[in-house]
């Protein structure tokens, strides 16, 4: 499994891509503008840190300008990854962008068949988002589960970008149905690492460690 991570803070991206878990950044408009920087200056520096996708999102509407402002973003560099909705619209702009050779990410989807419309517009990636789903209480995993055997169906090449991630529980069931890709923001994904036992082991052994006066240096 891909992780992404959701984020536009330079310092979060790069803590965890020395540590080899960054496949890719998904980022928005609006999280680069809680940064206080410009949105093409953070982009680019996003871009040459990260090797895999960066997807950066076009804030038009329409299906035209959403063409041409994604064919100004792939200009920042060769990893962007063009994010529109998946509305008509998007799916208008996903087919064009596509075409031209360019990797798009299809947000904002919430059901299966808006996921299948993707795929045979040419989505490089399909993001589904759980936790909204989770908040109006239906069933986020359900969706990626659907969505995962649907493209198995049909041998679409589009991976399934997993969002709106809310806790390592929503991780680790999206690789159980076998998610491509997950994005989270980093606090999640450092949170893989947690667990009680893992703690009261590590108190114990230094107590241990402590009470036999063993030093290594």
């Amino acid at each position: 499994m891909k992780f992404f991570v959701d984020t536009a803070e330079i310092d979060a991206i790069a803590e965890l891509n020395d540590l080899g878990m960054v496949d890719g950044v998904t980022t928005n408009p609006s999280l680069i503008k809680k940064s206080g920087r410009d949105i093409i200056e953070v982009t680019k520096e996003i871009c040459a840190m990260v090797t895999g996708p960066v997807s950066a999102e076009v804030t038009a509407t329409d299906a035209e300008t959403m063409i041409a402002e994604g064919r100004k973003l792939v200009e920042i560099a060769g990893n962007i990854a063009v994010k529109v909705p998946l509305t008509w619209d998007g799916l208008k702009a996903c087919k064009t962008l596509s075409e031209d050779g360019h990797m798009v990410n299809v947000t904002l989807c919430f059901s299966a068949n808006q996921a299948l419309i993707a795929a045979k517009a040419g989505a490089t990636f399909i993001s589904p988002f759980i936790g909204r789903l989770d908040d109006i209480n239906l069933d986020g995993m359900e969706l990626i589960n659907d969505i995962r055997q649907i493209y198995d169906n049909y041998g679409f090449d589009t991976e399934i970008l997993a969002a709106s991630i809310r806790s390592a529980n929503h991780i680790l069931d999206s690789a159980l149905i076998g998610a491509d890709v997950i994005t989270a923001p980093p606090a999640v994904i450092k949170s893989l690492a947690n667990h009680p036992l893992t703690d009261k082991g590590l108190a114990t052994f230094l107590d241990d460690i402590k009470a036999a006066d063993i030093k290594i240096l």
